[in-house]
């Protein structure tokens, strides 16, 4: 029972609950979010009687409309098509005779083992009312952009008490949740109005209510960029690269840079503010193409195809005959020890993300540490959350560089929610090229 939805219609208002015996309800709809392979029981309780149906075929949805003053009526089914058109058409005025608008969602299925899978995510159709419903400061968004990136892997998995959490996981049933572009379409909140732009945290739908955190939801000021640079250059991968080098790594003129998975989000841009920097820089991708963008549009010294390399150790020597002095961490497992073995004395490390080992049941182990004894390297790891109360320093340093085209940066977009879950999958086989953005709506 508890792996069903109840959606209950209260003058054609949608709202979420969990099967209850409520008697009081308009229309009913029941829409199953977990394994359509078994047979699954729903009980509707209307005027005390109680009538039970089993339904197991996964295309159809089962549609049960009650009335308190009458007898419960013989559920009626619908093919998914005609489904969706009957919810969409009574979706259109809200409680008080509020709008409503339906709202598509990328829903988590259930924790995930080893790689991500399609049918891990499921893209799903409710409804919202196009209005705050609260007196509260609360902020309703139409999202615009959605970031897909690497820890989101992380937060699918299953919570392991033994085991520190760079966040919460997310919650099988819900949306997932990222970073995006959002315009407000409502809100009670004194720091933002209706037509605001922003960027933070929200959830994989069309609309989202929230309530702004400060530093994690923030009105976008800056209007002479493109938005989506918000997800990625100008958002939290951007933030990420900017104090993960400057602060972490404390770079000096001339020094050698090697930056992993540098033609990603983040990478992309640690190699071009090391080359700001004066640095001799190096990054490693896992394709042709993206060795070719590393080289020729983002100013790297050198590149290699790591999956080409069958000596890891020996293709960093190639590439740094006097070592390393900067390692920006993006990869971990082999070529961290890799790594290990190449840099210098007193080098530094930021470990920023290990997308190799996200997805493994046993992680790697790293087999090359005594070198940070004689060689006082320093490893540091650091989460971008910590510094976001700099973001407003960060845009002060890098849109002057935006605007003399001396930075550059690339995205890799899809268009349509329905197509987020394969994009975002598609980051953990190195499927995107630049900056993964997902295109929920037009500007």
């Amino acid at each position: 029972m508890e792996n069903w939805i109840i959606y209950r219609v209260d003058s054609m208002q949608f709202r979420g609950h969990r099967l209850e015996g409520d008697d009081d309800f308009n229309l009913v709809f029941v829409l199953g979010l977990c394994s359509f392979q078994h047979t699954i029981s729903i009980a509707v309780d209307c005027q005390k009687r109680n009538e039970v149906t089993r339904w197991t075929d996964e295309k159809k949805k089962l549609v049960a409309a009650i009335t308190p003053s009458a007898k419960p009526i013989r559920p009626t089914l619908f093919g998914v098509g005609e489904y969706q058109r009957e919810r969409e058409g009574m979706a259109s005025t809200g409680r008080d005779g509020g709008a409503t608008a339906s709202n598509k969602q990328v829903i988590l299925r259930d924790y995930v083992t080893g790689f991500p899978k399609g049918s891990d995510l499921i893209v799903t159709t409710t409804a919202v009312e196009l209005r705050v419903q609260t007196e509260s400061p609360t902020v309703l968004v139409k999202n615009l952009y959605l970031s897909c990136d690497p820890y989101m892997r992380i937060r699918m998995g299953k919570p392991d008490p033994s085991s520190p959490a760079l966040s919460q996981p997310y919650e099988p049933g819900k949306p997932l949740l990222g970073f995006g572009v959002s315009r407000v379409i409502d809100s009670t909140h004194p720091d933002f109005e209706k037509g605001d732009l922003l960027w933070g945290f929200v959830g994989w739908e069309e609309y989202s209510v929230i309530t702004p955190i400060p530093n994690v939801h923030n009105k976008i000021h800056h209007m002479d960029v493109p938005l989506s640079y918000y997800t990625g250059l100008l958002g939290m991968p951007g933030m990420t690269a900017y104090v993960g080098f400057y602060d972490i790594c404390a770079p000096r003129k001339g020094e050698f840079v090697f930056v992993s998975s540098a033609s990603g989000a983040v990478g992309q841009l640690v190699g071009q503010f090391a080359k700001l920097m004066g640095c001799h820089v190096v990054g490693s991708a896992g394709s042709k193409e993206k060795v070719d963008l590393l080289k020729n549009k983002f100013g790297f010294d050198d590149a290699f195809n790591y999956k080409e390399e069958p000596d890891l150790d020996a293709a960093l020597k190639r590439c740094f005959p006097d070592g390393i002095d900067i390692y920006f961490e993006n990869v971990g497992g082999k070529m961290l020890d890799a790594v290990l073995l190449n840099m210098r004395m007193n080098g530094r490390i930021a470990v920023c993300g290990m997308i190799s080992q996200y997805n493994l049941e046993d992680p790697e182990g790293v087999h090359n540490l005594a070198t940070v004894i004689y060689k006082r390297i320093r490893i540091q790891g650091f989460i971008v959350s910590d510094y976001f109360q700099r973001h407003s320093e960060f845009l002060d340093f890098v849109l002057p560089y935006i605007r003399e085209r001396k930075i550059t940066y690339v995205e890799d977009t899809v268009q349509g929610l329905e197509n987020g879950p394969s994009a975002l999958i598609g980051l953990f086989h190195g499927n995107n090229v630049g900056k993964q953005v997902v295109v929920v709506a037009p500007e």
